[in-house]
């Protein structure tokens, strides 16, 4: 997997350890091909974390991928040290005038606060504006998808009685759509949050077709028409013990928590769980990259 990001990020030992290949500068410069250009706005509060979360599942192709990684102006991240920020992120003043093969939008942990009152939501509309006219195709991840279907489309989220948390069986909806090309029929997607987009509400939209959706947590996978915007609720990019750190975390500060569906081996949080939706999480972002990316964005050589 050629993916080409700087070598003191935090994420190229991790890959490296993993037997992923990534590349430095100069064996990428020595390369006549023209790498993706995929952007990263990373909203969590664990940058380190999410970073290198997206790199592993942007790895498992043949395609040459130019990561750059972008975090709010507004918004100082408290749990991500700023000289890491400094070093390796880029504000959006510093990438407005360059075009995006694809654009990842992250999820955020802000979803209790209505969209107009999260500090960087003036930012971020600017961002969703902006991947209009000068991204491809642009992924949308858990509360990123809530706030670009609500931004482009008006499509409002809803609260929900208790968390969708743990691992859900999920349907795809249509095979023929190449986003879930190689998809079994029903496979697992970690769910993480407390509010929901209204199935009705997305039909409604003559924009948006739903590709893949859960009986228990609703609607999934959405696309516009071309894919040049894509929705996703739930987070394949997550790590096998994400699910838990999250659990532990929540137990000790005291909140009431349910153990995470179907995660432990008989919902025992003493048990390492067990990660069975890697093959899922990697063929989803390389059918992104090839279908929606790589063999419809038109080459240009700057």
């Amino acid at each position: 997997m050629p993916i080409k990001i700087p070598n003191a990020l935090p994420a190229t030992k991790t890959l490296q350890d993993e037997n992923i290949f990534v590349m430095n500068e100069t064996r990428a410069l020595s390369q006549d091909i023209r790498p993706l250009k995929i952007g990263l706005l990373n909203l969590m509060p664990d940058k380190v974390k999410t970073e290198t979360q997206f790199a592993r599942v942007l790895s498992n192709t043949p395609l040459q991928i130019e990561l750059t990684l972008v975090a709010p102006q507004s918004h100082l991240p408290k749990n991500t040290p700023q000289e890491h920020m400094l070093s390796f992120y880029q504000t959006f003043d510093e990438i407005c005038e360059m075009h995006f093969d694809g654009f990842i939008i992250s999820g955020a942990p802000v979803e209790h606060l209505p969209f107009e009152d999260v500090g960087y939501w003036d930012e971020l509309c600017r961002i969703m504006d902006w991947t209009c006219s000068n991204v491809h195709s642009t992924l949308h991840i858990c509360w990123g998808a809530q706030a670009a279907l609500y931004h482009h489309y008006g499509i409002p989220k809803r609260e929900l009685d208790f968390k969708y948390f743990g691992l859900f069986h999920h349907h795809v909806e249509d095979p023929q759509v190449m986003l879930m090309r190689g998809f079994d029929e029903w496979f697992w997607v970690p769910q993480s949050r407390y509010t929901t987009n209204d199935r009705a509400d997305i039909e409604a939209c003559p924009d948006l077709k739903v590709l893949a959706s859960s009986p228990n947590t609703g609607v999934y996978a959405i696309k516009t028409d071309e894919g040049h915007q894509i929705f996703l609720t739930g987070h394949l990019e997550y790590d096998a013990n994400t699910l838990k750190e999250e659990y532990e975390r929540d137990i000790a500060a005291g909140e009431s928590l349910q153990v995470p569906s179907n995660y432990f081996p008989d919902d025992d949080p003493s048990a390492e769980p067990i990660m069975n939706w890697r093959a899922n999480a990697h063929l989803l972002y390389a059918n992104w990259l090839n279908y929606y990316v790589y063999q419809t964005v038109p080459y240009k050589n700057d």
